[in-house]
């Protein structure tokens, strides 16, 4: 449900629709239901736009980071060929009776990006920076396979 339309986008309703939401997921939970996991990974997934570029010899994967620093992300190569981007943005910690929110917009929580890389992608090869809150990782291709060349078989007389 969402309360915006009666001018309840308050910080302290938007946590009580998730509270709400927590509840009724274990009240309607069925066998056939995606895990708790499944469900925050998608959520952290479509949160998370990326570019993708193809080079000549690179493939690389540029993703907004504002205000994380390089502890916060980690990149990963995972199952031979999927590059796992992820993280986590936390809160700000508070100090008490220094500021109360009054709107809170920016996104926090973790965040998860998966990328199945071609077969020239050179995984040993893979190079991660986060400069001005962009992250920019670059995988390289492997280098085409030489052709074939034909062989010379000797023909024998008998």
């Amino acid at each position: 449900m969402d309360f915006r339309y009666l001018g309840l986008d308050s910080p302290l309703f938007n946590t009580l629709h998730q509270i709400m939401d927590l509840t009724d997921d274990n009240a309607e939970k069925s066998l056939n239901a995606p895990s708790r996991t499944y469900v925050r990974d998608a959520k952290a997934m479509a949160s998370t736009p990326a570019d993708v570029k193809e080079y000549p010899k690179s493939y690389v994967f540029v993703i907004d980071m504002p205000g994380l620093k390089s502890g916060d992300i980690k990149v990963q190569v995972e199952d031979e060929n999927v590059l796992l981007i992820s993280g986590e943005r936390k809160r700000e910690e508070e100090k008490e009776g220094a500021a109360k929110y009054l709107r809170m917009e920016r996104r926090v929580g973790k965040f998860m990006r998966k990328f199945v890389l071609p077969e020239n992608a050179n995984v040993d090869a893979v190079s991660a920076v986060c400069q001005d809150g962009v992250l920019t990782v670059t995988v390289e291709k492997l280098p085409p396979p030489e052709p074939k060349k034909p062989r010379s078989i000797e023909v024998k007389i008998a």
